[in-house]
C-alpha cells in the first residue's frame, strides 16, 4: 500500500515537474501511455496523477483528450492580483518571523544567481526556489499552501518573463530590495518591494504576450 502511494505521489510530482519545466506546454495532448512509458512509472499512478491535475484546472478536456491548460487574459490577470496580495503578504511575515540563517539563505541565493544572468531558463528556476524560500521563512504554513497552488498555475505560463531582455538584471535588482527590506524587519517596505516586483513581472508578461500576437498576425 506505501509503495502505491509513493508511485502515486511520483507520478503526480513527475507531469507537474514536466509542465513546469516547459517539456509540455499549453495545449500539449498528455497521453497516458506515453507518460508511463516516459516516467517508467506504470498507467494506474499516471491515470489517477492525471484525474488530480484536471481536477486542479492544470489539465483541461479536448475532446476526449486531455491537454495542458492554457490562461486566458483574464484568468492571467486575476493569478498577479492574487500572487501580489499573497506574495507581498508572506514578505511582511518573512520580515517579522525570519531567521538569521534564513536571511543568510536568501542573500546567499542573490549573489548565486548573478551568475544565471544570461540563462532564462536557470534564472527562472532559481528565481522558483527564491520566492518559496521567502514563503517558508513567513512561517505560516497556510500561506504557503496557498502560494504553492498558485505557483501551480503560473507553470501554465508557456515562456518565462526573465526571457524578456533586460528583465534578468531587474529581476536581481529587485529580489536585492526584498532581502534588504526581510533583513532590516520592515514589513512595510518587504511588503511593498515584492509586490512592485510582481507588477513588473506582469507588465512584461502582457508586453511578451503582445509581441507574440503581433508576431501571429
Amino acid at each position: 500500500m506505501q509503495d502505491q502511494r509513493n508511485s502515486q505521489k511520483d507520478a503526480y510530482a513527475l507531469i507537474l515537474e514536466a509542465i513546469d519545466s516547459h517539456v509540455y506546454t499549453p495545449g500539449d495532448r498528455l497521453v497516458e501511455s506515453e507518460l508511463a512509458e516516459r516516467f517508467g512509472v506504470s498507467r494506474t499512478p499516471i491515470r489517477e496523477a492525471l484525474q488530480r491535475l484536471e481536477t486542479q484546472s492544470l489539465l483541461t478536456r479536448d475532446g476526449r483528450s486531455l491537454i495542458v491548460a492554457s490562461l486566458d487574459h483574464s484568468q492571467l490577470s486575476e493569478l498577479y492580483v492574487v500572487r501580489g496580495e499573497l506574495e507581498g503578504l508572506a514578505a511582511r511575515l518573512a520580515a517579522r518571523h525570519a531567521t538569521p540563517e534564513e536571511v543568510k539563505v536568501l542573500r546567499d541565493m542573490l549573489e548565486d544567481d548573478r551568475k544565471l544572468v544570461d540563462d532564462p531558463a536557470a534564472l527562472s528556476r532559481a528565481n522558483r526556489r527564491f520566492h518559496k524560500q521567502i514563503h517558508l521563512a513567513s512561517h505560516n504554513r497556510f500561506l504557503v499552501q496557498q502560494l504553492d497552488l498558485v505557483h501551480r498555475s503560473m507553470a501554465l505560463l508557456a515562456t518565462t518573463s526573465l526571457a524578456a531582455e533586460g528583465r534578468g538584471e531587474g529581476t536581481l535588482e529587485e529580489h536585492a530590495k526584498i532581502v534588504t527590506a526581510i533583513e532590516a524587519g520592515d514589513g512595510d517596505a518587504a511588503d511593498q518591494a515584492l509586490r512592485d516586483h510582481i507588477s513588473e513581472a506582469f507588465v512584461t508578461r502582457l508586453k511578451l504576450d503582445a509581441a507574440a500576437v503581433e508576431a501571429a498576425e
